[in-house]
């Protein structure tokens, strides 16, 4: 990116085109205005572990459970998809430490495929892909009100209660990103701690429970598993959303400190302590509810808690509460940041680029990022389930892509210099892995499917009519850099003159 413009400055896109943006000039730019290194390996490590565990372990299990049929395939489930997330894991510390740039997949989208299909990812993200992440603010606003009013996520009449504490939350989650980087990261450290020690009572009972001998539902394990490929797709969607976030840190890379050693610790602890856990609580829920009871319930961890925990029931709920706003304040920190490399490569508005003079936080797009999710917030979303689905067979797709990229920039970039190299048979294991999780669950949710692909190639036009051709009248576009220049003053933000935010750091 060029260095912070003067006023009336003209900015260009990465395909080559041009976009008049009027931006007023303080007089300020001898200051270096961007993004700063400000998260080291604790901060890293909380956003990891605090974004990947969220509302999945307390509320996919059901599902996995359905799928697979079986205790036995269900723990294998598990433990797979923890293989999975870590072998992407090593496969995205190579792309961030070879591409350093924040922005996760589109970024490598867009080194190594060019803007349209880089445009067709942050479309995808912006447009279709939040209201799965809206369903981890509903699940935090149920356990909020669980311990007040059990079985509240069964009424309707608790749903606009529902809801308003879900926004509550995106309104403190927004004004502490936008005010301070390391606030957020502090934050994130709180709410990890909070949620581990839910994780920890769950495991800790189910070990007191195995040494009392209760271990009836590990007899015959695999008794019932399925041999339906389709459904056991299924089954890896719900377990691997349950570890989705393992490719926070490379949304981001520009603000780890020493990200060439720290993304590699980071991940390499986050990553193994979460699957560690997982398996762990699910042996303990299963020392305590049969199959069937795992699969009616609605909470498994609020079923648990008042099998085992008796007046002490509240506080399971209460901890999963804060395990979901961690969740959702992770989601909230990485998304901000892809909005800002999308934008500042012309693919989103401009103003999404720019970044607070003094805070260095994102904070035009951390706050359109707060509008679109209290959109998704507002009306009946659709069910938990297919809202699930839907996210994971575009989340794979697109994780399939990242891992074809480590594969070609092996041979478009061959003599780069790469700080991690991750072995070559771990990105087309992956790739693999990627295909078969698009393609398996086709015949069992078709809809889905075709709902995905129609919703990709209708950001083809957008792409073409407001991104490559800028077809804008000149007296809307007028009226854009007047709100732009509003915007700019009341946020006090200018576009980054980081020498980081270039597009080509080698330029």
């Amino acid at each position: 990116m060029e260095d912070q413009p003067s006023s009336n400055a003209t900015k260009s896109s990465s395909d080559g085109s041009s976009e008049g943006l009027v931006v007023e000039s303080r007089g300020e730019t001898a200051a270096e205005i961007g993004l700063k290194r400000t998260l080291g390996v604790p901060g890293g490590v909380s956003l990891l572990v605090g974004t990947i565990i969220g509302a999945g372990i307390f509320a996919t299990p059901r599902f996995i459970m359905m799928y697979t049929g079986s205790v036995g395939l269900n723990l294998v489930i598990w433990s797979v998809c923890g293989i999975f997330a870590l072998c992407g894991g090593l496969c995205y510390l190579e792309l961030g430490t070879l591409i350093p740039r924040s922005g996760a997949e589109y970024t490598y989208i867009l080194e190594a495929f060019g803007p349209l299909p880089a445009f067709l990812y942050s479309w995808l993200h912006v447009i279709w892909l939040k209201p799965a992440g809206v369903s981890i603010l509903i699940t935090f606003g149920t356990y909020v009100l669980e311990p007040f009013y059990p079985g509240c996520s069964e009424k309707k009449e608790f749903v606009p209660y529902i809801k308003l504490i879900a926004a509550l939350a995106v309104v403190i989650i927004t004004f502490v990103n936008c005010a301070s980087v390391k606030w957020a990261a502090r934050m994130q450290i709180v709410f990890t701690a909070a949620k581990m020690i839910a994780i920890v009572m769950l495991i800790v009972t189910g070990i007191v429970r195995i040494a009392q001998g209760h271990v009836s539902q590990f007899v015959n394990a695999f008794e019932g598993s399925t041999t339906d490929p389709g459904l056991i797709g299924l089954a890896f969607y719900n377990g691997l959303y349950a570890y989705d976030g393992w490719n926070l840190l490379n949304l981001i890379t520009e603000e780890v400190k020493e990200p060439n050693r720290n993304l590699p610790v980071c991940m390499l602890i986050g990553i193994p302590v979460v699957t560690i856990s997982y398996i762990l609580v699910m042996i303990g829920y299963l020392t305590v509810l049969t199959p069937q009871e795992l699969i009616t319930s609605n909470a498994v961890a609020v079923t648990f808690a008042d099998r085992m925990y008796g007046v002490m029931a509240w506080i399971i709920p209460v901890l999963v509460a804060c395990s979901c706003f961690g969740c959702a304040n992770g989601a909230a920190f990485g998304g901000g940041r892809l909005l800002f490399a999308s934008a500042r490569e012309g693919h989103l508005p401009r103003f999404l680029a720019m970044v607070h003079k003094k805070r260095f936080t994102p904070m035009p797009a951390l706050l359109f990022n707060f509008f679109v999710t209290i959109l998704f917030i507002l009306p009946d979303a659709s069910t938990f389930e297919t809202l699930l689905n839907i996210f994971s067979l575009i989340q794979w797709f697109v994780y399939g892509v990242s891992f074809l990229i480590v594969i070609l920039l092996r041979y478009k970039k061959k003599d780069a210099h790469r700080p991690y190299k991750v072995w070559i048979g771990i990105p087309c294991f992956m790739l693999i892995i990627s295909i078969y999780l698009v393609v398996a669950p086709i015949y069992q949710a078709p809809y889905n499917s075709l709902f995905c692909a129609s919703a990709t190639l209708l950001g083809v036009p957008f792409y073409f009519l407001f991104v490559h051709y800028k077809a804008v009248p000149k007296g809307i576009m007028d009226r854009y850099d007047k709100l732009i220049l509003w915007l700019q003053k009341i946020l006090d933000v200018e576009l980054p003159n980081n020498p980081v935010m270039k597009t080509h750091p080698d330029e």
